[in-house]
Parts: C-alpha cells; structure tokens; sequence
C-alpha cells in the first residue's frame, strides 16, 4: 500500500468512530515526531502492539482482502510482567472487504457489531488435519444463545449484535456490497498474532509500504525506541 492511502484510511476510520461517537485514548493522536519524544512510560504500547493497525493479509488488495484495526488494550503471553489476560479492539470493514478464513488455538472473542451494516460470518469447525471441516454442523453462540448450523452457513450480525468464537473455530467474515462500512468490536483473551492465528490460506500480518507521503500516524509496527 501508499502511505498515502494508509493515511487516507485512517482518517476515514478517525471520522466513522467520530461518527459513532467512539472517543479514542490520546496515544492514537501522537504524531510520528511526537512518538519520537516517548520514553519508557508508553512500553506497554510498544511491546503489546497497541494502536493503529491496517493489513491487507499479503493479498495486495487491501479493499477486497483486508481489515482496518486499532488495538486499545491487550496483555502479552510472551513478557511475563504484562498480565492482563484480557484484550479489546475496534475494527472496521468497508462494503465487499473480507477478513480471510482462520482460527485461533488459544483465544476465546466475542465480535460485536457497533453499527453500520450487516457483519456477515461464515464458519467451521477445524478438523484434524487443521483445515476447515465441510461437513460437520458447528454450534454457535450469538448473544448467548446456542444454535446449531451447516458448515459455511452465512450469518448475519446486525447492529448491537454479537458472535462468540471459541478456539479452533474457523471463521470469515465480511460486510455486503451494498453497506457502506460495519464498525466491529472485539473483546478477547489475549491477542498473539505471532502464535495464535491459523488461517486456511498463507497470508501476510502488514502490507509493504510505500512511502509517497510523510506517515499521518505510525502503524502499531512502526513506533521507536524509547528515547
């Protein structure tokens, strides 16, 4: 992606949250020459990947295959002196934008739409071979409710809406053409995107860059040293 696209998606994503009335925490204001001033005080928000966060999941084509994220809580499995067991973020899918089929082995999430248009998911179970059962019916949990559906059956989450996922449930999810965006939450155990995600398909964590502007704000990847 352009840096100058990343930009432009984060605005977009500041105005939609503004919109809902969704007050986000000063850190995700800091501009890059800000964040360049930060000491150790904001090690939390290095080292657990807290902020803004756009993949396009290595598909080159991030407004068919890609999701818009902020982190804005999250312990971290790897560095025992951060023991929240506990994470929570705000995400964004456009019409027609499709976050790919995974699983995770460890985290439970409840995916909540926070309005716009329809969420729709798709599920399996994984089964031994670690791909995406076609054939068993999978249970699912929509707003403490426990139903059974076929494999692959597509889901609606309308506004106020959510979804539970248990660990080795495979899922996509998308929003339809026709709606302009779907503002989703997560609240999780802790996120691991380096151990804990299993996607049917390779894919990659953040898009190459390439940088035809000056960054508007730095990625969760990005940030500096503490000075």
């Amino acid at each position: 992606m352009k840096r100058s696209e990343i930009n432009a998606c984060i605005r977009e994503f500041e105005a939609v949250l503004q919109e809902h009335r969704f007050p986000l925490p000063p850190f995700l204001s800091f501009t890059p020459e800000e964040w360049a001033t930060k000491g150790n005080d904001y090690d939390e928000i290095r080292d657990n990947a807290l902020g803004w966060d756009l993949t396009d999941f290595g598909s080159g084509d991030f407004y068919a295959c890609g999701l818009y994220l902020i982190t804005l809580r999250n312990g971290n499995p790897h560095l025992a002196k951060y023991t929240k067991t506990y994470a929570e973020k705000i995400m964004m899918l456009r019409g027609g934008q499709t976050c790919p089929c995974h699983f995770h082995w460890h985290k439970m999430e409840d995916i909540i739409n926070r309005g716009g248009g329809a969420v729709v998911f798709r599920l399996w179970n994984a089964g031994p071979d670690e791909l995406p059962d076609r054939s068993t019916p999978v249970i699912i949990h929509k707003d403490g409710r426990a139903l059974t559906i076929s494999p692959g059956e597509p889901i609606e989450i309308r506004p106020g809406e959510s979804l539970t996922l248990y660990p080795g449930c495979y899922h996509e999810f998308t929003v339809r053409p026709e709606d302009k965006y779907a503002l989703i939450g997560e609240v999780s155990m802790c996120n691991d995107d380096e151990a804990d995600n299993r996607f049917e398909k390779p894919t990659g964590r953040f898009p190459a860059i390439q940088e035809d502007e000056p960054p508007y704000r730095l990625l969760c990847n990005e940030y500096p040293p503490a000075r």
